[in-house]
């Protein structure tokens, strides 16, 4: 019997966001399926003390040898999601814990005369129209009720409706207008019908048609001074837009379709894969490769579409392969495609819609995916110990580095140019060692005269702590630590006492050549130092006229690679930081009377120029020291530097964005390379 602690997912691995999640047995056979608003809680609370656990989830737990999970943008997708994979894979402990009743379905009648809409169980009829089935009865009328308003359809059992016919007046839903009150002939039977299927087509997934047409009679009637017909379709628009939460693990009916997204980086790719079938996701699947060349997105998904289908005829080819990226050789690549299935296959990149949602969330499974297994790769400690032994003989280096530092520089367009520092140790970052510098001695756009600096100031402090080391009132070392690596007032480590056994700069032979400089002016042999340069993924050293290249597959590239990125994080992060208080300091500036004081409390107070300007003039007098006048001018302030600034766009959505977030908006790399 598996215990759940040995595969019980790693500390933060678990997204916290809606999803569904899947308890597989030794067997790979699903065992459980169950949704969670939030996937971090929900399933780490199964792997509390068996003891502690109902009996029934106990036995699940323990029967389980493995769990994995899907991420969803709502909990409603979550729902639906949940309910299509329970009826693909029948888990048996979910028979358990669900009630005897079938899941419900919407349903039109609309062989009869007046269609009639209802929500129902149990087997489809003749001369019905189902939409569905859904996860919850509560759910589905609520809608319809809110869709009543919109679609005025008969919702009445045969015996209301012959009744209200009878006494020629209508029931209760005809006096508030969420029925046309067919039943007294108020609508004709073809006015009825177009009722009945403008609902149908709604519910079918053309619901941008009938929002748009409600817009345009709004608009109508608003410049007829029917004001109070403008607010009831104002309203009808509303209640659309509530009963049409976006679902993108529901597609319209008939989508066959496998949905593709990739996350990638310089050494490793994720796919995934969403399987839709009859407009509902029926699976999932997912890789995580090595990169074994420079190959680009549209040659990465070429090669892709050839190993997946290259087995497959027939119906298991799809009607439609949604991408990310068109691939290289469309056209050979529809055509192999189609022959295979027998009929048309169509490869599209959807741009809007519901294809385009369910898209997204592919891809953020295949982000989420990646960095899973990059989490699990780096706490794999015999793949940290080759790392470092691979470290050590490509660089030649007397032993293994077992401290690694490395250094990055970010600035924007030669302002507010900053550097970071990050620590690891044998192999796992040491956060509590990151450093940051703000690079003052460095005119314009110069990156190796900043990692100059950064590296002679960073070693000019390692010596200076070697010289207070020495003092003769510390005594001698006593062990490894010794006294020279702490601190004889605070009794902690000292900040710079500690000698790297590789330092690395992210970038090529400029930077590596200003880094070894630095050392060599200060005097300090011992220090090995490298860079790794981003487009090729060399490996350069200061001796070397030619670059070290590690297989792509090599756990000290990866090594490597991650301390750089960490690097280039954390000196993105100080920069736009800076870049953010800079831009409040310099609007504050324009304010008469606001002196260095109170703009520091205002700084220290709301931390951005984003929330700054988010904040009330009541809630800026609040603070200490300042009064409703000067809180106003400060208002007023803001909304002039605001009409003054020429807003920053995302170059890839178009979206207007704060100017704090300018820096990585407009500029996606900056000069930080």
């Amino acid at each position: 019997m598996p215990d759940p602690s040995t595969y019980r997912p790693a500390q933060g691995s678990i997204p916290d966001a809606p999803g569904v999640y899947r308890f597989r047995d030794p067997r790979g056979r699903v065992i459980y399926v169950g949704k969670a608003k939030s996937l971090r809680s929900r399933v780490s609370s199964y792997f509390q003390d068996v003891a502690n656990l109902h009996q029934r989830t106990a036995t699940m737990v323990t029967a389980a040898a493995s769990v994995e999970w899907t991420v969803v943008q709502t909990e409603v997708e979550a729902l639906q999601l949940e309910y299509s994979w329970i009826k693909e894979y029948d888990p048996r402990f979910n028979v358990k814990y669900r009630d005897d009743k079938s899941y419900p379905w919407l349903a039109v009648t609309v062989s009869e005369e007046f269609p009639r809409v209802m929500v129902g169980r149990g087997p489809k009829k003749k001369g019905v129209r189902y939409f569905g089935p859904y996860s919850h009865a509560w759910a589905i009328r609520e809608t319809v009720d809110l869709l009543l308003r919109v679609f005025p359809m008969r919702s009445c059992s045969q015996g209301v409706f012959k009744r209200s016919a009878q006494i020629g007046r209508p029931c209760l839903l005809g006096y508030i207008g969420k029925c046309a009150a067919p039943c007294v002939g108020r609508v004709s039977p073809d006015e009825h019908r177009a009722i009945v299927d403008d609902f149908s087509a709604f519910m079918a997934g053309q619901t941008a048609q009938q929002i748009k047409r409600l817009e345009r009679e709004m608009r109508a009637a608003s410049g007829e001074m029917e004001f109070e017909r403008a607010a009831r379709l104002r309203d009808d628009i509303g209640a659309l837009n509530r009963a049409m939460e976006k679902n993108a693990v529901v597609l319209p009916d008939g989508t066959d379709a496998d949905v593709i997204a990739v996350a990638e980086d310089p050494l490793e790719i994720a796919v995934q894969v969403f399987y839709v079938r009859g407009g509902r996701v029926r699976g999932q699947r997912g890789w995580v490769a090595d990169r074994v060349d420079d190959a680009e997105l549209p040659e990465l998904l070429r090669r892709f579409l050839i190993q997946a289908y290259e087995p497959e005829v027939g119906d298991a080819v799809p009607r439609e392969v949604l991408l990310p990226r068109m691939p290289d050789d469309l056209d050979i690549l529809t055509g192999w495609l189609t022959g295979k299935r027998g009929t048309r296959v169509a490869v599209r990149v959807p741009q809007r819609g519901d294809k385009r949602n369910l898209l997204e969330t592919v891809a953020r499974n295949a982000k989420q995916s990646l960095a899973l297994h990059k989490t699990k790769r780096a706490s794999d400690f015999t793949a940290r110990s080759r790392a470092l032994e691979e470290l050590q003989q490509v660089l030649e280096l007397p032993e293994a580095p077992l401290r690694i530092e490395c250094y990055d520089i970010s600035n924007l367009q030669g302002t507010e140019v900053v550097a970071s520092m990050v620590v690891f140790e044998d192999g796992l970052p040491r956060k509590s060692d990151y450093r940051r510098f703000v690079i003052r001695g460095v005119e314009g756009q110069n990156d190796v005269a900043a990692m100059h600096e950064a590296i002679t100031r960073r070693f000019r402090r390692l010596l200076d702590e070697r010289l207070e080391s020495s003092s003769p009132d510390l005594g001698d070392r006593d062990d490894d630590r010794g006294p020279a690596l702490i601190d004889p007032d605070t009794g902690r480590p000292r900040k710079f006492a500690y000698v790297p056994g590789l330092v690395v700069v992210d970038g090529g032979a400029p930077q590596v050549a200003a880094a070894q400089r630095a050392l060599d002016e200060l005097g300090i042999d011992d220090v090995p130092v490298v860079g790794l340069a981003k487009r090729l993924e060399e490996v350069w050293r200061p001796t070397h006229p030619d670059p070290a290249i590690l297989p792509r597959t090599s756990e000290g590239l990866y090594l490597l690679q991650r301390v750089r990125d960490e690097a280039h994080r954390f000196a993105i992060t100080h920069h736009r930081s800076r870049r953010s208080k800079s831009m409040v300091e310099s609007v504050l500036d324009e304010v008469p009377g606001l002196g260095e004081v109170r703009r520091k409390v205002l700084l220290r107070h709301f931390g951005s120029l984003r929330k700054l300007r988010a904040a009330s003039v009541d809630e800026i007098a609040a603070l200490p020291g300042f009064g409703r006048r000067t809180a106003e001018s400060i208002a007023g302030a803001l909304v002039v530097a605001a009409g003054a600034t020429q807003p920053a766009v995302n170059m890839s959505t178009g979206e207007i964005l704060d100017p704090a977030d300018a820096s990585s908006a407009t500029y996606p790399k900056g000069n930080d390379d």
